[in-house]
């Protein structure tokens, strides 16, 4: 035996299961006054949020809800939410933050699979619900969640939330992980066939998140102020919800994610952090208040998904934020990489350093290793900003697994990497950057276009709002770029398809430039998505009708 093994185990004394649980308690400990939550007139400090997480926790166990039992939540960013980040892990469970845009049977299919035990309800959403577990043909216990700013309407369950917190059992015990690989979260995938993957979350990838996400985001100020704009049931909020536990932070709840809300939370409770999709950005820049004066300390926005234009990042900042690009997925505990700004940035051309913080970036501090490389022999990519790989992980933060699919789990851990299906170039100073989704591009007379170049260049037109790229079926090519697109309320009707193909053709390579144009607004997922899957099959028959 290694002399530095002899004799010297594992003790309380000197090892403890990573859990992000313990940050609540150290949260109350230290700070029991401090603001944890606000939301409308209601506010909670540490103190009481750490003892309305811990009555949930009892209450659930009183409910006869189990170890390694699904608990289910479908809500908006409300405190009830908040509580069960915390409070049916503290039971024991495993949560399942329900994505609430979606309809009854997806509902019902994610309540089945899941085996969901008990499902706490926001009354925005009673109906749906009702129908949801019906459906399902599960025994389903179903609390509900009433918010005095809603008008009253039926219930869906035996109990209201807060009556459920008040009797809970005094004596029911609390749980914490034996292992740190125990299951935490569920959280399903919004799936690009068929029904959606459950990604299970472990306590360690969980904490160790959390932490990161105090290290990138800059959260170890004073005390931070972050507003719920992201939906909690996306990635558990990105691991916010435990972040904020880590430096006690205040919580700003947010039912709707409208512009004017945003900027009355800024402005009333002096808002430091929030997080958002490109369109967030979007949405500041063409709502800004009239009266608006840009902050003395910037607003850092994490934002993710697509890169945001070099001109939304630009005006983004104008107006006072700070706007740092982020990359990450499900399967991974949400982010992975940042644009990490360095120094020398600040000496380029505008134009030049907008496009280096548009970029995905580098691994977190707590992320492992990132590549982008083969995806069938995993060998990496040279770093010429040029070829094209797969983004593969590999690290702390990758999922247990996805539940009840084996064979889903072994091709995505494929060659010892979280292969995440989306395709990279790494540039000299080693930043990731991606050109496309590898069942988003688009081999047009056997070459690749990226879908992603293609809408960087749309949307620097002055009078597109919104615009997607997919391949669409061709005679002589194979297939095609169309580009779908969402003009500016004041530019509705003034756009032709040859507008749009002039524009492009002046930047693009001819089999880079779209061959057929679409106007109409784009429909996306609560989490900011573009479920290309479904634009491309609608885009097809649409490009097929005119030419029948």
């Amino acid at each position: 035996m290694n002399k530095f093994n002899q004799d010297l185990p594992k003790t309380s004394a000197n090892y403890q299961t990573l859990t992000p649980l313990t940050l609540l308690d150290r949260a109350a400990d230290i700070y029991p006054d401090r603001t944890a939550v606000i939301y409308n007139d209601r506010r909670y400090s540490w103190h009481e949020y750490a003892q309305r997480c811990r009555s949930l926790a009892r209450a659930l166990h009183g409910a006869g809800i189990r170890p390694g039992d699904t608990v289910a939540i479908l809500a908006a960013n409300i405190p009830a939410m908040l509580d069960a980040q915390f409070g049916a892990p503290l039971a024991g469970a495993i949560l399942n933050s329900i994505n609430i845009r979606l309809d009854a049977p997806a509902i019902a299919f994610i309540l089945q699979h899941s085996e969901t035990r008990l499902l706490l309800v926001d009354q925005a959403f009673a109906e749906t619900a009702r129908e949801a577990v019906a459906l399902s043909q599960q025994p389903i216990d179903i609390i509900d969640i009433r918010d005095d700013s809603l008008p009253d309407s039926a219930r869906a369950g035996r109990i209201d939330y807060e009556d459920f917190l008040t009797q809970a059992p005094a004596d029911a015990p609390l749980h914490y992980p034996e292992d740190e690989w125990d299951a935490i979260t569920l959280n399903y995938t919004s799936g690009t066939t068929g029904n959606p993957k459950g990604v299970i979350y472990h306590h360690r990838g969980a904490y160790l998140n959390a932490l990161g996400t105090v290290v990138y985001a800059g959260l170890n100020i004073d005390v931070p102020v972050y507003l719920w704009t992201l939906p909690l049931f996306h990635c558990n909020g990105w691991c916010y919800a435990w972040a904020m536990a880590a430096v006690a932070g205040t919580h700003i709840c947010l039912r709707k994610v409208v512009a004017a809300d945003i900027y009355d939370a800024i402005r009333r409770h002096g808002v430091t952090h929030f997080c958002g999709a490109p369109a967030v950005l979007s949405s500041l820049i063409a709502e800004k208040p009239a009266d608006w004066s840009k902050p003395a300390t910037p607003i850092l926005v994490a934002c993710a998904g697509a890169s945001p234009p070099s001109s939304v990042i630009q005006q983004t900042e104008d107006l006072g934020f700070q706007v740092l690009h982020v990359y990450g997925m499900t399967e991974q505990h949400g982010v992975n990489a940042i644009c990490a700004p360095q120094e020398s940035w600040s000496t380029l051309a505008p134009e030049e350093r907008l496009l280096h913080k548009g970029r995905q970036g580098v691994a977190t501090t707590v992320a492992g290793h990132i590549i982008v490389a083969n995806p069938k022999t995993c060998e990496p990519v040279p770093r010429d900003g040029l070829t094209i790989g797969e983004i593969l992980v590999r690290g702390n933060l990758g999922m247990k697994g996805y539940l009840k699919n084996p064979q889903a789990t072994d091709e995505a851990f494929a060659g010892g990497w979280m292969h995440t299906g989306d395709l990279a170039v790494v540039h000299p100073d080693g930043y990731l950057e991606i050109k496309d989704r590898s069942k988003d591009i688009i081999i047009s007379g056997g070459e690749n276009v990226s879908s992603i170049e293609v809408e960087e260049v749309l949307l620097s037109h002055p009078a597109i709002l919104q615009a997607a790229v997919v391949a669409v079926p061709d005679p002589k090519w194979g297939e095609v770029p169309c580009a779908v697109i969402e003009p500016r309320p004041e530019h509705v009707g003034k756009l032709d398809q040859e507008d749009i193909i002039r524009f492009c053709r002046s930047r693009l390579p001819g089999f880079k430039t779209p061959k057929h144009v679409i106007f109409e607004p784009l429909v996306r997922t609560a989490t900011g998505k573009l479920q290309k899957f479904k634009l491309r099959d609608h885009a097809a028959s649409i490009i097929a009708s005119r030419t029948t």
